[in-house]
């Protein structure tokens, strides 16, 4: 009596499992998506994406223009950009709303006597108007929501990751711009994702408005405007830029 026991209890356990592939609804194919099928981007080792604009390649600012509209004030040399103090900051000739972007920097190594917002001070401008701050920030303690991979004046950093002055860093950074209506009121904040080094420090960070250095931020209407990097006393380097648009 064991054996039939058994498998009766083994045809009843089996049963459900022959009426739910006998079940369209359980058909798992109604649940796969075929179409539109993704574009293919190629990610060669040590290079921009193939669909990236390349902003800074080593050699070739022509994607650059001073902040006045003239030729780039900054030198080239050794694949890399460096601010010349007393120029002015340069603006991209193209326009950018919601993007990837992709920077790395070096902070000058020359640090006597100099400290705090005075130490590799530069600046990364999201749209001409939000600034995402580059400092070194190595052993250099000053306001948290002015040290790098700060948004100026209104968010800090999740942590510091910053190294030494002369080593190469980078910035990995998810921007979405923000929306007006007709009327021109806001619709949607600005946001931000900033990887340092390959470590987060700004998660999906919501912005206020534009970066002030004097008085709380807000917003005004705007499009689509260049990227801009901040001229301020400092030799700051800058290499590798490129830019998806999303």
């Amino acid at each position: 009596m064991i054996k039939p026991l058994l498998m009766a209890i083994c045809v009843l356990a089996a049963t459900p499992a022959f009426a739910q592939a006998d079940d369209p609804a359980r058909d798992p194919t109604k649940t796969e998506v075929w179409k539109p099928v993704p574009a293919t981007v190629a990610t060669p080792a040590n290079a921009a994406p193939s669909d990236a604009i390349v902003l800074f390649n080593g050699k070739d600012v022509s994607a650059w223009e001073s902040e006045t509209g003239g030729p780039v004030p900054w030198s080239v040399a050794n694949g890399t950009l460096t601010v010349v103090p007393g120029s002015k900051g340069i603006r991209t000739r193209q326009d950018f709303c919601d993007i990837q972007l992709h920077v790395e920097w070096r902070a000058p190594t020359a640090t006597k006597g100099f400290d705090g917002q005075h130490r590799g001070n530069s600046g990364i401008f999201l749209q001409e108007l939000y600034e995402l701050q580059v400092l070194d920030s190595y052993n250099n303690p000053t306001y948290a929501n002015g040290q790098a991979g700060s948004l100026y004046k209104q968010a800090m950093p999740l942590v510091n990751a910053s190294r030494r002055p002369g080593e190469w860093q980078a910035y990995d950074i998810i921007w979405k711009a923000p929306r007006f209506s007709p009327g021109g009121g806001l619709t949607s904040p600005a946001r931000i994702t900033v990887l340092h080094n390959g470590v987060l420090v700004q998660d999906d960070t919501v912005l206020s408005g534009k970066t002030e250095y004097i008085g709380a931020p807000s917003y005004a209407p705007h499009g689509c405007a260049p990227l801009y990097l901040q001229e301020h006393n400092s030799k700051v380097s800058y290499r590798n830029i490129w830019v998806r648009k999303l």
